[in-house]
C-alpha cells in the first residue's frame, strides 16, 4: 500500500472584499496548518469565471486574496501560494475527471442548485462541473488533507469517489490518496450581522453585515456595535445557542478570533448583556484583523511584490503537477513527446 505525503491543499475564490468569515473559516486556518503539514494554498480563478467576471477585477481580486495569505501570516518561503491559472494542470487532470465522474454524481451537487436557481438552462456548464474542477485541484498534488468548511464537505465526498474510480478504472491502486476534511474551529461559519440564519457574504446589499479584512478600525467597532441581537441576557450553555442564532454567531467569532473553546467563551458572558459582548467582541476583532487589513492594504500597493510571490509558488506547485499528470497521462494511455 502506497503512503502519501501529509500535503495540504485548500483554495480561495478570488470574488473581492474579503471579509471575516473568509478569515475565520479558512486562511487562519492556514496559517496555523503550515505549523504541521506542507501546504499548498491555491487563488482559484478558474473557478472563479464559472461566473462572469471583469478581467481586471479579477486581476486585482487574485492579487488580494494572495495578500491576505501572506498579511494573516503564511509563509510564501516555506509554502506555496500560487493561483490556478499559471498551473495548466489543473484544467488537463479536470478535463480527465470529467471523464471518469458520472452525471448522476454532479446532479446531487446541492451547491450547484443554489447557485444557478431556477434558471439553471442558462447557468454556465463550468458551474455544472465546478466539483470536478475542485477535485483536481486536490488531487494534482494528491492532497492527503482538505481545509473545508460545511458547505464544502458534498464536495471533497466527490473527490474521494471519483479518487477511488480512477484508482479502480486504471488498475492503480493508492495512485491518488482518499483526502480527508479538516473542520477547525468553533467559527468554520461565521453568519451575517444582521441576520445570524445567513451565512455572512460579500453579495449582502447591506455593508453592515460583513466585517471585511480591509475594514479600517472605527468601521469594525461600528458593525460590531450594529450587529442584531435579541433583548436576553447572554446564556450559561452552549446548548441554549441552538435557538439564538446572533448569540451563537457573535460568541462563535469571539472564540475563533481569540482562539479559545465555544464553552469557555459562554462562560466568560453567561448572563452579561450584548453590549458588553460587543464592546470586548471590537477590541478583540479590532487588534486581530486591523494589523493585517494595514498589511494587506501594503501589499497592495505593490502589486509586483505580489505578483512574484504568485509565479515563485505557481512553478514550484508546477514541479509537483507536472510528474503526476505525467503519470495520469500514462495511466490513460495517452501517447506523449519521447
Amino acid at each position: 500500500m502506497v503512503t502519501h505525503t501529509a500535503r495540504v491543499f485548500s483554495g480561495v475564490q478570488p470574488t473581492g472584499n474579503l471579509h471575516l468569515g473568509n478569515y475565520l473559516g479558512a486562511i487562519k486556518n492556514f496559517v496555523a496548518l503550515q505549523e504541521t503539514h506542507q501546504c499548498l494554498y491555491c487563488v482559484v480563478d478558474l473557478h472563479a469565471i464559472t461566473v462572469f467576471q471583469d478581467p481586471a477585477e479579477l486581476r486585482n481580486n487574485t492579487r488580494e486574496v494572495a495578500a491576505a495569505f501572506i498579511a494573516a501570516g503564511v509563509d510564501p518561503s516555506q509554502h506555496i501560494i500560487f493561483n490556478q491559472a499559471q498551473v495548466p494542470e489543473h484544467a488537463e487532470l479536470a478535463w480527465v475527471l470529467n471523464c471518469v465522474a458520472r452525471m448522476g454524481w454532479l446532479n446531487r451537487m446541492t451547491q450547484f442548485k443554489e447557485k444557478a436557481g431556477k434558471d439553471r438552462e442558462k447557468a454556465s456548464v463550468g458551474l455544472y462541473v465546478y466539483p470536478n474542477l475542485m477535485a483536481a485541484d486536490i488531487l494534482l498534488y494528491r492532497a492527503t488533507h482538505v481545509p473545508v468548511g460545511d458547505d464544502q464537505k458534498q464536495h471533497l465526498e466527490l473527490a474521494r469517489d471519483i479518487a477511488q474510480k480512477f484508482n479502480n478504472d486504471f488498475d492503480r491502486p493508492d495512485f491518488f490518496p482518499q483526502p480527508e476534511p479538516l473542520i477547525q474551529g468553533p467559527a468554520t461559519r461565521v453568519m451575517s450581522l444582521r441576520d445570524g440564519a445567513k451565512k455572512m457574504s460579500k453579495s449582502d446589499p447591506s455593508d453592515l453585515s460583513r466585517i471585511t479584512m480591509l475594514d479600517q478600525p472605527d468601521d469594525i467597532a461600528r458593525k460590531i456595535r450594529k450587529a442584531k441581537t435579541d433583548p436576553d441576557a447572554l446564556p450559561d450553555s452552549v446548548a441554549a445557542l441552538e435557538d439564538r442564532p446572533e448569540a451563537a454567531n457573535l460568541i462563535g467569532i469571539y472564540a475563533a478570533l481569540g482562539a479559545k473553546p465555544l464553552n469557555v467563551v459562554v462562560e466568560q458572558f453567561a448572563g452579561a448583556q450584548f453590549s458588553k459582548l460587543k464592546e470586548e467582541l471590537a477590541d478583540l476583532a479590532i487588534a486581530t484583523i486591523g494589523p493585517i487589513g494595514a498589511e494587506m492594504r501594503k501589499l497592495m500597493d505593490d502589486p509586483a511584490s505580489v505578483d512574484v510571490a504568485l509565479g515563485d509558488g505557481a512553478a514550484r506547485a508546477r514541479a509537483i503537477a507536472a510528474d503526476v499528470m505525467d503519470e495520469v497521462r500514462e495511466a490513460v494511455g495517452f501517447l506523449q513527446a519521447p
